[in-house]
């Protein structure tokens, strides 16, 4: 007994293991005790963390600590306004990361509201209402439609009963479920037809079970345990942000000591080289480079929204430009979520019907033309069925999703919406495509009595009387249907249904199924006027067959163009769905997931394999069908031990493990349920997947403007620190004094900075792989352009220092001369560089206008310049004189040396690179090959 599993008991089995009798139910007291043992019926929260620990938290990251220390340093040398702007960037980000974590961990909350509050319980013989979080093991639950099943129930009792299962196993249909018992031992959630799950919803019938798993130890439960288990992932921007300020804190600080000892050594004052020292020091450390960042998220963020991805934790949006791999759910996010028949067979024809989703825009044809309904029997007879045997409709209205936005003078657009079930609606928009809407059947035919559709039949007939008589119409699983046929409607003629006639309409029924298709037969048969029909087996006998349809939840559109996009970016669109193998594999290949050599796995093979086992497969699956929520959690996992940067998208609560753990989580705004938008990233407000493409391509702009700032910040400190370093080594004065090199830092690093932040994409972004998730943030030799732009801006610098000192060095006001031009040239240098940033290549690859910020941003600076030098009250301050036109000739072209021969040099370069590339292309008769 021990051995057996819940849904392979019988009856009497679970009674004797629980101890229960289902015709009493529990009594309180009994209840009491196994309540003390079991628990309550919720889910517990885990440790939690108090929004103050969270606040303080935000202080122990190593930029956080680096930003303090400046801060300190400012206040020691005067610079308040410095110190203020650096304290109020802490405090920003601190606010920022403190929201998102805050926000972050109310999944668990969103996902105890998919629990009964309530539940309807036989106690003591008495049936009774109880909260729902006092049911224990063996309680004898009753449910009916639209009751959301309180606990895990081994169902002792059903009645026409579908369960939507979809927020936990992926199932794209409501569930047939069933009292008896399964004889295999394994069998996935999704398979486990006799057992209800904590969470999901009725949508039709009635059903008793008694409870066999509560709270913590329900399917629902084992969810909420994964989510406080698994650790959100640090981003690439934020480990890489880490990385950089470590490094510049060492080489600022070393650079810094080497300028005051040389200082020192040539005979210049300790005081004095120890104040520039700090100076520089505070210069090389960019503490706006935090706040850049934040604001250059923050913007990505509005350009995202609208796109319709809406953002919930800023790093995030970096994260999705090196995505290499999605893992997309199939239901909802590359299909429509709408069943749709696409094939009908009749009369021994194959039928297409064109149209998608709810929308009875469409047409049925063969052979690409148009059927005639009035020449059609067959197909006439088969439309009535689809529509009168069937509980569902279709009706226009507002979407859901829609009724919540305000008000605008734009009215909403209407669309087609189901009320039911999506099989029977899917047959519904058949029928009112082929001429016969179900409103207008609906005035002829009037409903005399239904046999619901029961799980063991796989069947459900109809009685409906009109002015010609009675008549019976039924649908239902062809394999069963076939069996209470007796006669075929053929070519307009009643026939008898031979041996031959059933195995062609069988083999009909595995071509369709075979082509992932759904498919359902339909029969009738006239009722005689006084035959009285009381039970199913008398009324579903020697029926006339008519046909098949053949339904699915076809893809989006706009998903096969997304996916390609993303193949050419380099990036690996995976499919994980609850459905059926053969199901899952016919839309893949239908989106161009599924490529020649590319491998399947079903949740039951997943399980058999180790770690190690799915580790050697991973890169060559693109499908996996029948999964469970902890087989997409090993599934990233595993994708991210192969060095993979993963996105996962799904909309149910069954995915909420996998989005928290991934690299970036995705989730659906229309569809997905709270638990899952909470543990998302990213959500999408059109339940798009084609959006997902237009995220990355905004997360790849966004990681480049992030390296041009950092490219453009740490060029210009460079430049500053060995424009000191160069001017002490050769026993020089001080080139720049400490205000100056805080008042260029302040000048410099802000605005253009911030401009950089909002450039426009370059034209082939979506035409590279996506960078590796360990790639250095100086790589593809960026590190090698700040070096070289840096020690050519500080030779630059200090040769106009120099040819302007030259002229009358013992002269104390030459001096201070000199040092205006150097603070010019160091200006200028920096902000022509800046247009060279927006480039990888160089500033002649791009429109130095087309980024109107960073126009503006450099007019500001340069009038800033100008302010301390031409305002009198201004100039004892930093020590600034006015220059002539001598002294501007010598700025400026010491400032463009910079910028303009390394792109001068970058062009040249590049052109040479192609032609040699063109040569090795050129074969041995001067050909080139094809």
């Amino acid at each position: 007994m021990g051995q057996l599993q819940w849904h392979q008991m019988n009856a009497q089995q679970l009674q004797e293991h629980l101890n229960v009798d289902p015709r009493q139910g529990l009594s309180d007291e009994e209840a009491s005790e196994r309540r003390k043992q079991a628990g309550f019926n919720e889910l517990s929260e885990g440790k939690k963390v108090s929004p103050v620990t969270l606040f303080l938290n935000q202080f122990k990251d190593f930029m956080v600590l680096v930003l303090m220390g400046a801060t300190l340093v400012s206040g020691l040398l005067g610079e308040y306004l410095d110190a203020i702007t650096i304290i109020a960037i802490i405090l920003l980000n601190s606010i920022l990361g403190f929201i998102q974590e805050f926000r972050a961990e109310r999944s668990l909350r969103a996902l105890k509201q998919l629990s009964a509050p309530s539940a309807k319980v036989l106690r003591g013989g008495q049936v009774r209402h109880i909260p729902a979080k006092e049911l224990v093991p063996g309680d004898i639950v009753m449910l009916e439609s639209g009751d959301r099943i309180p606990a895990d129930l081994r169902w002792l009792l059903t009645s026409s009963c579908d369960v939507e299962e979809s927020a936990l196993t992926g199932e794209s249909v409501p569930v047939g479920k069933h009292a008896a018992s399964i004889k295999e031992a394994e069998v996935p959630l999704g398979d486990q037809k006799n057992i209800g799950f904590m969470g999901t919803m009725i949508t039709r019938g009635t059903a008793k079970g008694v409870v066999i798993r509560t709270g913590m130890g329900t399917e629902m439960g084992k969810i909420a345990d994964l989510i406080q288990n698994t650790e959100a992932q640090e981003t690439p921007l934020q480990h890489r942000l880490e990385q950089l300020g470590k490094i510049l804190i060492v080489v600022a600080l070393v650079l810094t000591v080497l300028v005051v000892v040389a200082g020192i050594l040539h005979g210049q004052p300790a005081m004095g080289m120890f104040l520039a020292g700090v100076s520089l020091a505070v210069a090389a450390i960019p503490e706006g480079l935090p706040a850049i960042v934040t604001i250059a998220l923050a913007l990505g963020v509005q350009r995202m929204i609208r796109r319709k991805a809406i953002v919930r934790k800023l790093p995030s949006v970096e994260t999705l430009g090196c995505a290499s791999v999605i893992c997309s759910d199939k239901t909802g996010t590359l299909t429509q979520n709408k069943m749709t028949v696409t094939d009908l067979w009749l009369d021994g024809r194959s039928l297409k019907v064109t149209g998608e989703g709810y929308d009875p825009q469409g047409q049925i044809n063969e052979d690409g033309q148009p059927v005639s309904l009035k020449l059609d029997q067959a197909l006439r007879r088969l439309l009535q069925i689809s529509a009168l045997c069937n509980n569902s409709e279709i009706v226009q209205d507002v979407p859901e999703e829609m009724r919540s936005k305000k008000k605008t003078k734009e009215q909403p657009q209407l669309t087609w919406i189901l009320k039911g079930d999506p099989t029977e609606g899917a047959l519904v928009t058949l029928a009112a495509k082929g001429g016969l809407p179900q409103q207008s059947l609906s005035e002829i035919y009037s409903r005399e009595k239904e046999f619901p559709f029961d799980s063991e039949r796989k069947c459900m007939t109809v009685l409906v009387a009109h002015e010609g008589g009675r008549t019976l119409f039924t649908k239902g699983a062809p394999d069963v249907l076939v069996n209470k046929c007796t006669y075929l409607l053929w070519q307009g003629k009643v026939v008898p249904f031979t041996s031959a006639m059933k195995q062609q309409v069988l083999a009909a029924n595995e071509q369709m199924a075979s082509d992932a298709l759904r498919v359902l037969g339909m029969a009738y048969r006239d009722v005689n006027p006084h035959e009285v029909l009381d039970h199913e087996q008398a009324a579903e006998a020697q029926l006339v067959f008519v046909g098949l349809a053949g339904m699915i939840d076809p893809p989006r559109r706009e998903a096969r163009d997304a996916i390609a996009t993303c193949r050419k970016a380099g990036i690996r669109t995976v499919m994980i769905t609850g459905d059926h193998r053969t199901t899952a594999e016919a839309i893949a290949q239908q989106l161009g997931i599924l490529p020649r050599g590319g491998t399947s796995l079903t949740g039951q093979q997943l399980a058999q394999m180790s770690d190690d086992e799915l580790d050697k497969h991973v890169n060559n699956v693109y499908v996996y069908a029948r999964v469970s929520p902890e087989h997409k959690l090993r599934i990233v996992q595993s994708l991210q031990r192969q060095g993979h940067v993963v996105a996962m998208t799904g909309d149910g609560v069954n995915d909420a493990p996998a989005i928290k753990a991934a690299d970036i989580g995705i989730s659906m705004g229309i569809t997905g349920t709270d638990v899952t938008k909470e543990a998302s990233s990213l959500i999408l407000s059109d339940d798009n997947f084609s959006t997902i493409v237009a995220a990355i391509e905004e997360g790849r702009s966004i990681y480049e403007n992030i390296r041009k700032f950092i490219r453009y910040l740490l060029a210009s400190n460079v430049g500053e620190i060995l424009t000191m370093f160069f001017a002490m080594m050769a026993g020089l004065p001080l080139p720049l004094l400490p205000i100056q090199i805080l008042w260029v830092n302040l000048v410099t690093d802000g605005l253009p900075a911030m401009a950089l932040g909002v450039d426009q994409p370059e034209k082939e972004l979506m035409e590279h792989k996506p960078r590796g998730a360990k790639e250095n943030i100086f790589a593809r030799r960026l590190g090698w352009k700040i070096v070289s732009r840096g020690v050519l801006i500080g030779l630059c610098t200090l040769a106009a220092f120099w040819l302007t000192y030259r002229v009358a060095p013992q002269d104390a006001g030459q001096l201070i001369k000199a040092q205006s031009v150097a603070f010019a040239t160091l200006v200028m240098a920096q902000l022509i560089h800046v247009f060279d940033c927006r480039s990888s290549r160089s500033i002649f690859h791009r429109n130095p206008f087309q980024n109107k910020y960073l126009v503006l941003a450099v007019l500001s600076s340069v009038i800033l310049m100008l302010a301390v030098m031409y305002i009198e009250p201004l100039q004892p301050i930093f020590k600034t004189v006015p220059l002539g036109l001598r002294e501007w000739a010598i700025v400026l072209v010491a400032a463009g040396i910079p910028t303009f021969l390394m792109g001068a040099g970058s062009v040249w370069g590049g052109r040479r690179n192609r032609r040699r590339s063109t040569k090795s292309y050129v074969g041995r008769n001067g050909s080139m090959p094809v």
